[in-house]
């Protein structure tokens, strides 16, 4: 019998309500999130891409209830996220996490480094005082700083320290699912190698499993086991990396595909346009 996914969303819905008029009564919905269905296995790297406004990053807050949903099924190891409150919740928070896309913005410049990674760990009663701070070091170091950058505040670290220190806070409480949501898009080249194979070491060596939102193909071709790609709020395409790679059959999926930069400069790629598309 197949093992039971760590994640399940079935027909996930996220509305925004359009206001108007004086009285801002509600004239319609901007649909940013419309019955959206994937699982996630444990150990495993499922890519959710697409361009920016057509929801991935939606799909990624709603499912830690960092935005409430409008409808639909979010299932956590069999339990229902979207039906937790209180207490439940909040020891939900110690199984799934987020690396955010900006490192600088998810940071609190007023904080040093020791404190924003050691919070989770406060806040969940996990440890205090010395065994903190170790921890705290251990983090760092593990995820390729070193232990005295605790002392320090984060616009004295370059924007990969800064994601480095992002991936320590998640990692602290000992997470099995991570969102990753964009989190090399902010870097530089040479420094996005670093952080995704930072990400795939630590994937293995904590058996986590990574919801990895980008707008990147290339990205994705590196680092995701299987691909969902999202076109305006819907899922138009799923599968193993290889097939969404090398046999996509959406033609969406078909026009992310050529816009990935070509190596060879004398080589061109066929424009693909979409039926009823801005482009």
């Amino acid at each position: 019998m197949p093992e039971a996914p760590l994640l399940e969303v079935q027909d996930l819905q996220t509305w925004f309500p359009i206001r108007r008029g004086l009285l801002q009564r509600v004239s319609g919905h901007v649909k940013a999130v419309d019955g959206v269905s994937f699982h996630l296995r444990k150990g495993e790297t499922l890519g959710l891409v697409g361009e920016s406004g057509c929801g991935k990053t939606t799909v990624g807050r709603t499912l830690l209830r960092l935005i409430e949903p409008t409808g639909g099924r979010v299932l956590f190891e069999g339990r229902d996220v979207l039906r937790m409150a209180g207490e439940e919740l909040r020891l939900l928070r110690r199984r799934m996490q987020i690396i955010f896309q900006d490192p600088g913005g998810s940071l609190n410049p007023r904080m040093r480094v020791g404190r924003i990674v050691g919070e989770p760990l406060e806040v969940h009663g996990v440890a205090r005082g010395d065994e903190l701070r170790e921890r705290v070091e251990r983090l760092l170091e593990r995820c390729g700083l070193w232990a005295a950058a605790a002392d320090r505040y984060p616009h004295e670290f370059s924007g990969g320290q800064r994601q480095r220190i992002g991936i320590a806070r998640a990692l602290a409480i000992k997470p099995s699912l991570i969102v990753c949501d964009e989190p090399t898009s902010a870097l530089d080249v040479s420094i996005q190698s670093q952080i995704l194979n930072l990400l795939k070491d630590l994937q293995d060596e904590f058996q986590l499993s990574y919801l990895f939102i980008s707008h990147d193909m290339a990205v994705i071709h590196h680092i995701c086991d299987r691909v969902a790609v999202m076109y305006d709020g819907k899922i138009v395409e799923e599968g193993t990396r290889d097939d969404i790679i090398q046999r996509p059959q959406h033609p969406y999926t078909q026009r992310l595909l050529a816009a990935v930069p070509e190596a060879d400069p004398h080589r061109t790629r066929q424009r693909v346009r979409l039926e009823g598309a801005r482009m």
